[in-house]
């Protein structure tokens, strides 16, 4: 059976040059990078080239990357780090109510140790508006985190005037940009964060490793102890097969990103375009904001998500309802909720998100399914009418 994968936000493929420049670092390239040994130094080679790579991808300096686990542990080194440092008896944090929740719980937890926290709504494309962030600035606040792009909507958020905001506010600025690093062009000095957070296995390499990029006046608190491996920031002995991965990942896509960028778009307005005129009452959902250029999502009235992700996974199709890290939830998807959906049109959306591999002849195939499949559920619904053809 044909398989086509749509579900590139929750992870991709690892690629090829990525895996190449991994496996050595899995067998005879072993040594520990903190050893003072010509075979511990190889291995301290091959991190520091990968931070440079991944530097080079955001506009950083290699001193400014942290190596973690993923996206999540950068989002919380980042959260809890600079609240952790600040001094001042009270704090207070500004973020959004369309946060990944690598984010928003970290986001609640501080809540539950007494920091004040304000989730600013968004737009019904979901966008947050700048001005809203100006105006619940207060003495007290410590950190604005926006994420760049959203995991849901492909969204993007106007950082720059979020950044230069904070920058007047004197108040860090951190944002979640593992939907956005390799899709989108990213300069952290033009975008004015203080805190990035990515993670390799949404830009083509491998799960279990990501970065966080900490401006160099930053200050921050680790959330572990123990070494003082990552410049006293991530104590513990370097992934290096990993942190290698990511390395040559971001190369890969720095490499690629125009030209990709705008093959990926193409097909995903074809897509895009083709369902909204084979399905009746079917809309996309934030596609009046500019998005990433791989995403879009689309709500298919009448019908329930998640039957139809199984239905079209038998045929062959990947795709998701949302966040990955949210699959099986009962709730609906929190931002879909947040741009002014009602719960029974949040359940009923879908996220398609392509990748390097997509083809023409892949979009074809899911034109040539998805709208069978949505009709054949829709008439198990009591609550679907067909619509009246004009006379």
């Amino acid at each position: 059976m044909r398989r086509v994968y749509f579900d590139h936000n929750a992870t991709t493929p690892v690629d090829r040059e990525v895996l190449e420049a991994m496996l050595p670092y899995f067998s005879e390239e072993y040594g520990n990078a903190s050893s003072i040994h010509s075979v511990g130094q190889s291995a301290r080679k091959a991190v520091e080239q990968a931070r440079e790579q991944v530097a080079a991808l955001i506009g950083a300096r290699a001193t400014e990357i942290t190596f973690t686990s993923g996206g999540t542990e950068s989002d919380n080194l980042a959260i809890f780090g600079t609240v952790a440092a600040d001094e001042r008896p009270r704090k207070h944090v500004i973020t959004t109510q369309i946060e990944h929740h690598a984010v928003l719980n970290a986001c609640q937890a501080l809540q539950a140790q007494g920091v004040e926290v304000t989730f600013l709504p968004v737009s019904a494309d979901g966008v947050v508006e700048p001005d809203a962030v100006r105006r619940v600035l207060r003495p007290e606040t410590v950190l604005i985190s926006v994420m760049h792009a959203n995991n849901e909507l492909g969204t993007v958020q106007p950082l720059e005037e979020i950044g230069r905001i904070a920058a007047e506010a004197d108040v860090y600025f951190h944002t979640d940009a593992v939907q956005s690093a390799g899709k989108l062009p990213i300069d952290v000095k033009h975008l004015g964060a203080d805190l990035l957070a990515i993670s390799a296995h949404k830009l083509y390499g491998p799960k279990g490793v990501g970065a966080l990029y900490a401006g160099g006046a930053t200050r921050l608190k680790p959330l572990l102890y123990g070494g003082h491996h990552e410049r006293d920031r991530r104590p513990g002995t370097e992934n290096v097969a990993g942190i290698v991965g990511l390395g040559k990942a971001a190369e890969v896509a720095r490499k690629k990103l125009e030209t990709e960028g705008t093959r990926v778009a193409a097909l995903r307005d074809r897509l895009e375009q083709g369902l909204l005129a084979a399905i009746p009452q079917s809309r996309v959902n934030g596609g009046r904001a500019r998005r990433t250029p791989n995403t879009t999502n689309i709500t298919f009235s009448f019908i329930e998500g998640e039957a139809l992700v199984i239905a079209l996974d038998l045929k062959g199709l990947q795709c998701s309802t949302g966040a990955a890290c949210s699959s099986g939830a009962v709730e609906p998807s929190h931002v879909l909720m947040a741009i002014g959906l009602e719960p029974a049109e949040a359940r009923a959306s879908l996220r398609f998100s392509l990748g390097r591999a997509n083809t023409e002849d892949d979009v074809k195939f899911a034109l040539s399914m998805v709208p069978g499949v949505v009709e054949h559920l829709r008439k198990l619904s009591p609550l679907w009418k067909q619509p009246v053809a004009a006379q």
